[in-house]
């Protein structure tokens, strides 16, 4: 059993085709090995066989055995084998990230640019830190919902496959509160508001992306977002607080950007406008708030810090983000 990994299906994963999740999770499996493993039994969803148009549920476990590749030149062997626990030096870059820990659970204020998930050409990425973790703490860490690379924040991680279980039912019930912070172009009208718009998925020049589903698409995921614009400068750039009801992948950046007030940096999503001299060319999307009920009583409530790109542009444009205490009554947005 020490090479078979137990994957836990995240909120951005829910009604994903399980062909697409392998594309995600081991992108150089080829479809007639994966098709051969799901007949052997070799692949299970919550301990149960699966087919491989079966869709996954947020929360579910997805099983799966050792294998190895015909040609090994194709890279990532699958889970062959435990992970190489951390180095001190990863073990650091690990622990700087920590902005809550307890027994059950930790919230890491993951880095723009570090992927949450491996894939073709990705190496380094959090659950490969996670797998190091395995001996530390006695189980494999999980992740429980994911970010995308370029997006910084908030990332909230389970020690033990029962908290994932748990925080997995929190997500997909909306128990989760979570609030980012975004800097886009223009001034969203109204400047307090709610999209509601299903997304479907599309390729594009710049890769998989989203798009506006129409109204007849059985592949449209519903997708709602709060709005709230906290400060501006001018007509040229707004500060916006936003609260996704629902979690579908790129979310927030279609939503903004099919507003026409795409999130500054965002070149997948239509921001190809030149930037001022003291702002970086970055993906401008924070996780910046998280809370919950903890699943041994309590609550759960953690804050991230603006990464340094997004301070830098706060300065530049005058915005002051220690004026602003995002509380219940003003992130409760109608």
């Amino acid at each position: 059993m020490s090479g078979v990994k137990l994957i836990t299906v995240v909120q951005e994963e829910d009604n994903m085709r399980l062909d697409r999740w392998f594309k995600v999770h081991f992108p150089q499996l080829p479809h007639a090995m994966l098709n051969k493993m799901l007949r052997k039994g070799e692949v299970r969803v919550d301990k149960g066989r699966a087919k491989i148009s079966t869709r996954l549920t947020l929360g579910q476990e997805v099983r799966v055995a050792p294998f190895k590749l015909a040609d090994p030149s194709q890279g990532d062997q699958g889970p062959s084998g435990p992970a190489a626990a951390l180095s001190k030096a990863e073990r650091k870059k690990f622990q700087d990230m920590v902005l809550f820990e307890d027994k059950y659970l930790l919230v890491l204020n993951k880095p723009s640019g570090l992927a949450v998930q491996g894939g073709s050409k990705t190496t380094r990425h959090v659950d490969g830190m996670l797998m190091g973790l395995e001996k530390e703490f006695h189980d494999r860490p999980r992740l429980v919902h994911r970010l995308d690379r370029d997006t910084s924040g908030v990332l909230v991680i389970a020690k033990r496959r029962s908290i994932a279980s748990k925080l997995g039912k929190m997500f997909q019930t909306r128990t989760v509160r979570k609030f980012y912070w975004a800097a886009v172009r223009g001034v969203p009208e109204p400047e307090q508001g709610r999209i509601d718009m299903s997304l479907v998925k599309a390729e594009s020049a710049y890769g998989e992306r989203v798009r506006p589903a129409s109204a007849n698409d059985p592949n449209g995921q519903k997708a709602v977002t709060h709005y709230s614009v906290i400060d501006r400068a001018g007509e040229e750039l707004s500060w916006v607080s936003l609260k996704p009801v629902t979690g579908r992948q790129h979310q927030l950046r279609a939503h903004m950007a099919f507003t026409d007030t795409p999130i500054l940096g965002d070149q997948k999503y239509g921001d190809h406008e030149p930037l001022p001299d003291g702002v970086a060319d970055k993906l401008h999307l924070h996780a910046r708030r998280i809370s919950f009920p903890h699943p041994h009583g309590g609550e759960v409530d953690v804050t991230a810090p603006l990464p340094e790109h997004m301070r830098k542009t706060w300065n530049y444009y005058g915005f002051d983000p220690h004026r602003y205490d995002e509380d219940e009554e003003n992130a409760e947005l109608s």
